[in-house]
C-alpha cells in the first residue's frame, strides 16, 4: 500500500543515492543482515562502478532523498547472453530507513518500469541474493517472474524479469 507523500525524481545525483544507500546498509548491518558493505557506497565508489546518469533518486516534499536505484543498459556478469537493447537492469534499489514501511519500494519499481518503457526496452531485469526472502517477496509481489539462478562473484542470485510495454509506457 502506498501511503507516502508525492515524490519527485531526479537522475544523476550520486551523492543523494549514496546517502540513501549508506543509511539503508547501515540499518541492515545493525540488524545483522548486511546487504552491501557501507564503505562501498561512497559517491566515489559508486561513480567508479555505475554510470552517473543511471541513478534515479526519489525526493519527498521537504527535499530529502528517500529512495534510489540505478539502471544499467547492460549487465554482462549477471545476464551474459542478453542481446543489446533487450532490457534495463536494476541495481541498488534502496529506501531510506526514515521512509520505510510506506510502500515506497513499489513506487521505486514503478518508476524503474516507467523509465524502461520510455527507453523502449521490453524487459526490466534484476538479480538478488538467493538468501533474501524479503526481497524475493517484494519482486514477486510486484509481478517480476523468476527466470533463473546464477553464481556470480561468489554469490548465488535469483534472476528476475518484468515484461514492459514500450508503446504505452507501462507494464504489460
Amino acid at each position: 500500500m502506498n501511503t507516502h507523500a508525492p515524490l519527485s525524481f531526479t537522475t544523476g545525483d550520486v551523492q543523494a543515492a549514496s546517502t540513501v544507500l549508506t543509511a539503508t546498509a547501515t540499518q541492515l548491518q545493525t540488524r545483522g543482515r548486511t546487504l552491501w558493505p557501507p564503505d562501498r557506497l561512497t559517491p566515489e565508489h559508486l561513480e567508479r562502478h555505475y554510470p552517473p546518469g543511471g541513478w534515479h533518486v526519489a525526493w519527498n516534499a521537504p527535499g530529502q532523498p528517500v529512495g534510489c536505484f540505478c539502471l544499467l543498459t547492460s549487465d554482462p556478469p549477471f545476464w551474459p547472453d542478453d542481446p543489446p537493447g533487450e532490457a534495463l537492469y536494476l541495481h541498488k534499489l534502496a529506501v531510506h530507513p526514515s521512509a520505510q514501511g510506506q510502500g515506497l519500494a513499489h513506487t521505486l519499481l514503478q518508476e524503474a518500469a516507467r523509465v524502461t518503457a520510455l527507453a523502449g526496452r521490453p524487459w526490466l531485469k534484476l538479480d538478488t541474493d538467493a538468501s533474501r526472502p524479503a526481497l524475493h517477496h517484494l519482486y514477486d509481489s510486484f509481478g517480476f517472474e523468476r527466470c533463473g539462478q546464477r553464481d556470480v562473484f561468489g554469490l548465488t542470485v535469483i534472476l528476475y524479469r518484468l515484461p514492459i510495454r514500450a508503446q504505452s509506457g507501462g507494464l504489460q
